[in-house]
């Protein structure tokens, strides 16, 4: 192909479903001739209705004219045949995820279009690569990848297969911009970068709750108000429904050939098996009344506190934040080397679990807990403390009381290396630097993809840098000596920044 094509003015659309409808809303409403076709008729003449109900809305809600919304809906043709998108510039299919049906819509559509028509993909599973290897020409086919619902989730993915001519890419950036979307280019990888980055919530969270580390309410409390997730794990599986999201977990991990840090929990299996998709069927990881999910209130916190407290100061930065988050509640905080017999023992691991700092550090653990510091505890929404298995119940609720000080939330969690909130964290970045290692897309796209598609305060990188790539960089590190397991070994784009003091965006020079 050329080395740049023409704006794109006249576009095709194979499959009038969700996506497919809002695809069209925005290519028309940028102004492009937006011809619809679907192998059922009847359901291009729905999408139409629909479309002219959206338009009608946006105009009655003030968002655009009256005139505008009759002159979007000009631009929509109905196609009774595939033939009839012989003068399109652009095709975007939006059908069934089965590669042998993309693959002969591609080899008609072949037969139909000019030349240097671009046939692009709204695949969110499938390979480009393999779907254009049934292409006579290859080179003009492409990944786009919108999400739903497209007018509100304003990024778009467009997907270099290994065939994939630049020219289109760069047609298909310039026509996402001017769609009003945020576009952002991948090369063709599993999961692209959205489906891939969004690994670690939520197979971390099925791995903490598969140790019955913490229920799954307290788990997507930690990750909510502590961690500042706008939802937790088994809230956001309840929200994509089981049926959808167990299987990408499936396939992404096999189209990994098994890679550990993808590694499915066999939790969503089984629950996938039974029917609890989600709130769609009205159960899931909760049970919904009215769209709502019923959720039983935290106990109150305990009230006594502990005669006094040592913390430990094996490591400086979680001892000056306890320290300094302890010093307004009036508790003596003891100063000697070792605690006292009466004193609550405190540590403050990082990767690491309360027992493992209770034997290394020869403290008694019937009276050890641990607290999350790698996150600020100054301000935060919520802490969380864990036992050992043997700490007493009397050390554990004194330690409750004593973090709720001043109306803060507690989460009490079983032991755990590394928590809730630093697993989590540390596997969601862990991954996006893996994306950058693996060169599937730039720093800067990676992050932008990720908070405006899954909606992330900041994308993995941007959120390491915030918490620190040094910090992470011991989690993980703990993390794989404790469980022996390759799903936290660092990658190398983590580690190298990390040594290096930059920022985890920092490119290759």
């Amino acid at each position: 192909m050329t080395a740049m094509l023409p704006p794109i003015e006249t576009l095709g659309l194979v499959g009038t479903g969700a996506m497919g409808r809002g695809i069209a809303q925005i290519a028309a409403q940028a102004g492009l001739t937006v011809k619809l076709y679907d192998t059922n008729r009847a359901a291009v003449d729905a999408a139409l209705t629909a479309l002219r109900d959206t338009l009608d809305k946006l105009a009655a809600k003030g968002k655009i004219d009256t005139a505008q919304a009759d002159a979007t809906m000009a631009r929509f043709k109905a196609c009774d045949a595939l033939a009839d998108l012989a003068d399109c510039q652009l095709v975007i299919e939006a059908i069934v995820e089965k590669l042998d049906v993309k693959r002969e819509l591609f080899r008609q559509l072949e037969a139909i279009v000019p030349g240097d028509c671009i046939l692009a993909s709204n695949t969110s599973s499938l390979s480009i690569t393999a779907i254009a290897a049934g292409c006579d020409k290859p080179s003009r086919v492409a990944g786009y990848h919108f999400f739903n619902p497209v007018p509100l989730m304003k990024v778009v993915e467009v997907i270099d297969g290994l065939r994939t001519a630049p020219a289109v890419g760069d047609a298909l950036l310039a026509l996402g911009r001017r769609m009003g979307h945020t576009a952002v280019r991948c090369k063709d990888m599993p999961g692209f970068i959205v489906n891939h980055a969004g690994r670690g919530l939520n197979t971390e969270g099925l791995r903490v709750a598969s140790e019955g580390i913490a229920s799954f309410a307290d788990i997507d409390r930690i990750l909510r108000e502590q961690a500042g997730f706008r939802l937790g794990t088994f809230e956001l599986l309840d929200l994509t429904a089981l049926d959808v999201s167990h299987p990408v977990m499936e396939s992404i991990y096999h189209q990994f050939y098994e890679e550990a840090r993808y590694r499915p929990s066999p939790i969503t299996a089984v629950r996938h098996a039974g029917g609890l998709l989600g709130r769609k069927v009205g159960e899931g990881f909760y049970r919904y009344v009215d769209g709502k999910p019923q959720v039983e209130p935290e106990a109150p916190a305990p009230t006594t506190l502990p005669a006094s407290v040592w913390v430990s100061r094996a490591d400086t930065r979680g001892f000056a934040a306890v320290v300094e988050l302890l010093g307004a509640t009036g508790v003596t905080i003891e100063d000697g080397g070792t605690p006292s017999a009466q004193a609550l023992i405190v540590v403050t691991p990082l990767g690491l679990d309360a027992t493992t700092c209770a034997v290394e550090q020869q403290l008694d653990p019937t009276r050890t807990v641990a607290i999350d510091t790698l996150l600020p505890l100054a301000g935060a929404r919520r802490h969380t403390v864990m036992t050992t298995p043997v700490t007493l119940p009397e050390f554990r609720d004194a330690a409750h009381a004593l973090f709720a000080q001043g109306g803060t939330p507690v989460t009490v969690i079983h032991d755990s290396a590394g928590f809730v909130a630093q697993r989590v964290i540390a596997a969601i970045v862990n991954i996006g630097a893996d994306i950058a290692q693996q060169r599937i897309a730039s720093p800067q796209d990676i992050d932008l993809a990720v908070t405006l598609g899954l909606g992330y305060a900041k994308g993995p990188l941007a959120m390491g840098d915030a918490v620190g790539a040094r910090q992470l960089l011991t989690v993980l590190r703990n993390l794989q000596a404790f469980y022996g397991d390759q799903r936290y070994r660092p990658s190398p784009w983590l580690t190298r920044r990390a040594q290096l003091g930059v920022s985890l965006l920092t490119d290759e020079q």
